[in-house]
């Protein structure tokens, strides 16, 4: 049987692969029980991957097929792999994560990169140091160190965005009740994202997001812990 490979992304070191999305993969995978290797790379290298299959990561290889964007891998995983532990718990799970996905992305991505967008670009080779900075400041209409004039501000929203989660974890200790499903991944992706480009999720270490953020960093042996 081939191993499975999971193409991420990393910036010079790649021993600190950073995507929000490749670390929900990551997690699935473990979630899974499924043994796989990953091979971090930088923004410069992905359409170069699998002969061009995706301008995104990350990309899952098992075997002959292959699966690009992190909740279609999860899907993907669901069904091949249906006597492992269950990313979603059933029909109900996909729509709630599919929820957990859209707040994730609107809500909690957009505060991430104000805080953390100059750390990425300091993460970067040089290559992708200038895909990067031309790539976002078309798109952001102004320099990355303009965006980032607010990232205090950011800081504070963040602690705010978070209140649903707050609120919710008062009563459960994951998003998937008892134990995490992969709307936990989704979140703990977007929290590591920052963790690993800034070093920190910005929050008082009472804070139930916080506790719950550990607990997650805490699972499949700890595999979120060891990225520095």
């Amino acid at each position: 049987m081939m191993a499975i490979t999971l193409y991420s992304l990393a910036g010079a070191d790649a021993a600190r692969p950073f995507s929000p999305h490749c670390w929900k993969a990551v997690m699935a995978l473990h979630h899974k029980g499924l043994a796989f290797t990953e091979k971090p790379v930088g923004f410069t290298e992905v359409p170069k991957l699998e002969g061009g299959y995706s301008k995104i990561v990350p990309i899952l290889r098992d075997e002959d097929t292959l699966v690009a964007d992190s909740f279609q891998i999860a899907l993907y995983l669901e069904e091949t792999y249906p006597y492992a532990p269950s990313l979603f718990g059933g029909e109900g799970g996909k729509a709630m994560a599919r929820f957990v996905e859209s707040y994730s992305q609107t809500t909690i991505h957009p505060l991430v990169t104000r805080i953390a967008i100059c750390d990425i670009h300091a993460m970067l080779g040089p290559v992708d140091q200038a895909y990067f900075r031309e790539s976002r400041e078309n798109l952001l209409g102004r320099t990355l160190e303009e965006f980032a004039e607010n990232r205090d501000q950011a800081i504070g929203d963040l602690v705010n965005a978070l209140k649903p989660l707050r609120h919710m974890l008062n009563r459960q200790p994951f998003i998937g009740g008892d134990a995490p499903l992969f709307a936990d991944y989704i979140v703990f992706g977007a929290l590591q994202w920052l963790k690993v480009s800034s070093g920190s999720i910005f929050l008082p270490e009472d804070d139930p997001v916080a506790h719950w953020f550990e607990r997650l960093l805490d699972l499949h042996e700890g595999v979120g812990r060891k990225v520095a």
